[in-house]
């Protein structure tokens, strides 16, 4: 089985955006946009992207949160135009969890907006886990049983923290108990890192606050993926559990133009054997000037 792995989108379109509803949070992300994002975050790279997936002949497309940049229709509109015409691949073949940009006001949240787009790419295939919200979800696919989890918390501006949440955790340890999940190999969708920063203050504006919570849930966990944007660069660190490991994966922004060839725009490509061994990892890189992709090395970091 072939996963492909993008994440960060930031699809911007503030058409039809009229002044009043940029009268919010959405005023800071906004200016964050003409002062530093607006230059870097392009949608060609993504477009490319899912062109070039086409060729790779991947069997699911997962895709870790923040599509869009202030959660506006326009902009889910334009992702799902992209997900829908993406690869040929159905909608049982795409899986989608959310991010902070995709919550990014607490109106968007109480209404339900990004579920409304996209729930199609997070049905479930097992019911008797007590979700709630719509997460986790389970996709049985192959040899490898697809979970989403919401790290997704709309917060006040300059602050991007997620959170799980004890309901979440909870069910994400019936999740991995379950028969039908236990013959496979989980491969773990979120959009906040497993692993925090070193530094509390930045952990509690940027990271995964009950990143423990989620560990201790993983102890049983022989081997698998845990797949993550948010940080906008490649990055693979193993976490070990009592029973094996999980590979740790971040994807860096599908549409990030940059310097640095770790955050520079790109996907990822995973393969899991029919017995649900975890083979090849395979990251691309764009290149702005050939208007491609290069494969290139994924850090590992101890």
């Amino acid at each position: 089985m072939r996963i492909a792995h993008l994440s960060d989108l930031h699809l911007l379109d503030l058409e039809g955006a009229v002044p009043y509803r940029l009268f919010n949070k959405r005023l800071t992300g906004y200016a964050n946009l003409r002062l530093r994002r607006g230059h870097k975050h392009k949608p060609e790279p993504v477009t490319l992207a899912v062109q070039r997936l086409a060729d790779l002949a991947v069997d699911h497309l997962v895709v870790t949160g923040d599509v869009s940049n202030l959660a506006l229709e326009r902009e889910f509109d334009r992702v799902r135009a992209l997900l829908e015409g993406a690869v040929g691949l159905s909608a049982d073949q795409i899986s989608l969890v959310p991010g902070n940009h995709d919550v990014y006001t607490r109106g968007s949240v109480k209404k339900g907006r990004f579920a409304e787009w996209f729930s199609r790419y997070m049905t479930s295939d097992v019911h008797d886990i007590g979700a709630e919200g719509g997460f986790p979800f389970v996709r049985l696919r192959g040899p490898a049983a697809i979970i989403g989890l919401s790290t997704a918390v709309s917060r006040p501006p300059f602050v991007a923290s997620g959170q799980l949440g004890k309901r979440q955790i909870a069910a994400l340890e019936r999740v991995l108990a379950h028969p039908e999940v236990k013959a496979r190999t989980p491969v773990i969708l979120q959009h906040h890192p497993l692993h925090n920063p070193a530094s509390y203050t930045k952990t509690a504006l940027e990271g995964l606050w009950d990143a423990q919570g989620e560990i201790r849930a993983l102890r049983d966990v022989a081997r698998g993926l845990l797949l993550h944007g948010h940080w906008h660069r490649r990055v693979r660190k193993p976490q070990i559990t009592e029973r094996g490991s999980i590979e740790v994966i971040g994807a860096t922004s599908a549409s990030l133009l940059h310097e640095d060839a770790s955050k520079m725009a790109g996907f990822n490509v995973y393969e899991i054997d029919d017995s649900g061994a975890i083979g090849e990892v395979t990251t691309f890189c764009f290149d702005a000037g050939a208007r491609g992709f290069n494969q290139v090395g994924l850090p590992r970091t101890a």
